[in-house]
């Protein structure tokens, strides 16, 4: 069905100029049937009633155009646009703005062409933010600040272990340090494998010293002269 989609930023204006050019465009084309969404809120605010109820028709194939005045009726910023018209492209619905001559609609041969240029200025809006948001995150990190979760505590193996000789066993530790029972189970025996391996690998490695000695009498031994 033919839609039409109106917006006016206060409650003080009115939709009667933009619903009655919408109408007047639909007669001139023969479009009888239609149905009409509205809202008043500023352009950059997110939560509107009517636009999410209109992408609800268009995703339940309700809508075969969608007319609006202007572009920046629909979308509150060019990558917002860039969203919708995707998921316009993607129900195969038409978006007309009838003030600026947009008709991305098959009957109309340039409407592909100006489909194709919309979304790329928005694609190149896009990555210009991205390149934003990762050279601040870059910036930041060169400050120091830390990104992900926070560490739950700031215990390390050390500081379980000095406990551990101080005769505490593991129930104690977790409740001293108000750290899970598993988690000071494992920290310690992390630590317990980190000492051993390095007590295997200076076990496995000859001294120098012992690298020197003779073998036995047979390293005084002179070779028999024939």
């Amino acid at each position: 069905m033919n839609t039409l989609y109106l917006r006016k930023s206060t409650a003080d204006q009115r939709f009667d100029s933009q619903e009655l050019q919408l109408r007047e465009y639909c007669e001139r084309r023969g479009w009888k049937d239609f149905q009409t969404f509205s809202d008043t809120a500023g352009g950059a605010k997110t939560d509107r009633a009517g636009l999410e109820k209109l992408m609800a028709a268009v995703r339940a194939g309700k809508v075969s155009r969608l007319i609006v005045y202007k572009l920046d009726r629909m979308g509150r910023s060019l990558t917002h646009l860039a969203l919708i018209l995707d998921e316009l492209q993607r129900h195969g619905v038409a978006l007309i703005a009838t003030s600026q001559g947009i008709d991305t609609g098959n009957e109309n041969p340039a409407g592909r062409l100006q489909l194709n240029v919309l979304m790329a200025v928005a694609q190149f809006e896009r990555e210009i933010i991205r390149d934003r948001v990762n050279s601040g995150i870059a910036a930041a990190r060169k400050r120091g600040v830390r990104f992900g979760r926070p560490r739950k505590h700031q215990w390390t193996e050390a500081d379980l272990k000095a406990l551990q000789a101080e005769g505490l066993g593991v129930r104690a530790i977790s409740r001293q340090l108000k750290m899970p029972v598993s988690s000071v189970s494992i920290m310690l025996k992390a630590a317990r494998v980190t000492v051993n391996s390095g007590k295997s690998e200076a076990a496995g490695r000859p001294s120098e010293a012992s690298a020197l000695q003779p073998l036995g009498p047979a390293a005084d031994m002179q070779p028999a002269t024939l």
